[in-house]
């Protein structure tokens, strides 16, 4: 009952721990999080193959990695707001700059069917909004492919998106900076695959931006 009543009185709960948040408030992260998240500061640069860089605000670890995983596999669609804003962020204070159009990291049809939303596809509008840049589809998976999560190491995972991706809207991608998002980079196989793809259809150059960085390979 008690917990019935506080839901009625606040309508909504922090992203990250869950916590009920104050009726009156705008924001989707209680103060204590907002304090305590495993921000990776100075370490939230990855510089992987094809991209110029992967820059994360967050570790994957702790409230960051169960609130991605109620986002990605628990029907949590909303936590995108949050997660793209801190995208964003992280972007306009460590990027290079000079984006001119962000994308995402498709997921397959198979699995679009059973999650119904493509998390990197809402963080990249999410994201897009504070940067002031165009979003847009300029990538499909052209195969349904294992997680990349259930494979270990950096081979493997590159063997499993190998042609998985193509490009699409060419038109909009060459000789453009591209923003690619997605939500987390572990080895940054599924990045450099992707990016390899734009690079080919023209594109300038390829930036990425998740929302977290893994410690393991």
């Amino acid at each position: 009952m008690k917990k019935l009543l506080e839901s009625l009185i606040y309508p909504h709960r922090c992203v990250f721990c869950e916590a009920f948040l104050d009726k009156n408030s705008l924001e989707d992260i209680c103060p204590d999080c907002r304090e305590k998240l495993p921000y990776t500061g100075k370490k939230g640069k990855t510089r992987g193959e094809f991209f110029a860089e992967c820059l994360s605000p967050l570790f994957y670890e702790g409230g960051a990695r169960d609130a991605l995983l109620r986002f990605k596999f628990r029907g949590k669609p909303s936590y995108s707001r949050i997660m793209g804003k801190l995208i964003a962020d992280c972007v306009r204070e460590n990027g290079r700059g000079g984006y001119e159009i962000i994308t995402w990291v498709p997921i397959s049809a198979r699995r679009m069917r059973k999650r119904g939303y493509c998390q990197a596809k809402l963080l990249a509008r999410e994201a897009a909004k504070p940067l002031g840049l165009d979003c847009r589809r300029l990538l499909k998976k052209s195969r349904h492919t294992p997680p990349q999560s259930t494979l270990s190491g950096l081979a493997a995972r590159k063997a499993n998106v190998s042609g998985a991706f193509k490009a699409v809207a060419e038109n909009r991608i060459a000789g453009r900076s591209v923003l690619l998002i997605d939500d987390v980079i572990t080895t940054g196989a599924t990045l450099a695959e992707c990016t390899r793809i734009l690079l080919m259809a023209g594109a300038r150059e390829v930036s990425c931006a998740t929302l977290c960085k893994s410690t393991k390979k």
